[in-house]
């Protein structure tokens, strides 16, 4: 062989990466879970409501930040709350688990990184596109229909994030003026 060796990835292995981390490996825990009840959509949904609340409740974010809370109150909290945002069994038992574990700060980065198992089981691929401009929604579905490059039979669906960066000269991001 050679001095130059070649690589072939078919598909490059996210899960090692993701449980290298504190919340990665309670996202690995809760997907696992989901997978074995066949709930992943349930929880995903929850989460998705759990993120939402982050967002919306200056209370809830304050609850999960804080460490003034102890772990019996939060838990407490989070099963009184559970209801009201429509979490299901699997997540409930799951925040207190957190709570109890004393990890609760840990919310946002697991529901971040449990979409990302979830996506890679459902086989998506999350494409961020930038341009100089705004794309109409004409453009965007032009590049949804492959234009792109993103073509691939074993690929079953695709997402998009869009944003503008005024700083993209010829097509490629450039620093700076």
């Amino acid at each position: 062989m050679g001095p130059f060796q070649f690589w072939s990835f078919s598909r490059v292995e996210t899960s090692g990466g993701i449980r290298a981390s504190l919340a990665g490996r309670y996202a690995s825990a809760l997907f696992d879970l989901a997978r074995d009840q066949r709930k992943i959509d349930a929880v995903s949904r929850s989460l998705d409501a759990l993120s939402s609340a982050l967002v919306d409740s200056k209370e809830f974010a304050e609850l999960v930040a804080s460490p003034l809370v102890s772990r019996d109150e939060a838990g407490k909290a989070f099963a009184a709350l559970a209801p009201k945002l429509g979490i299901d069994e699997i997540t409930t038992n799951f925040l207190g688990v957190l709570a109890a574990n004393g990890r609760k700060n840990e919310l946002r980065n697991v529901v971040r990184a449990f979409n990302r198992l979830a996506a890679d089981h459902r086989g998506e691929i999350t494409a961020e596109v930038i341009t100089a401009h705004f794309m109409t929604l004409s453009e965007r579905v032009w590049r949804r229909r492959g234009r792109a490059g993103l073509r691939s039979a074993a690929i079953s669906r695709r997402y998009g994030k869009w944003k503008k960066c005024s700083y993209v000269i010829s097509g490629l991001p450039g620093g700076e003026p």
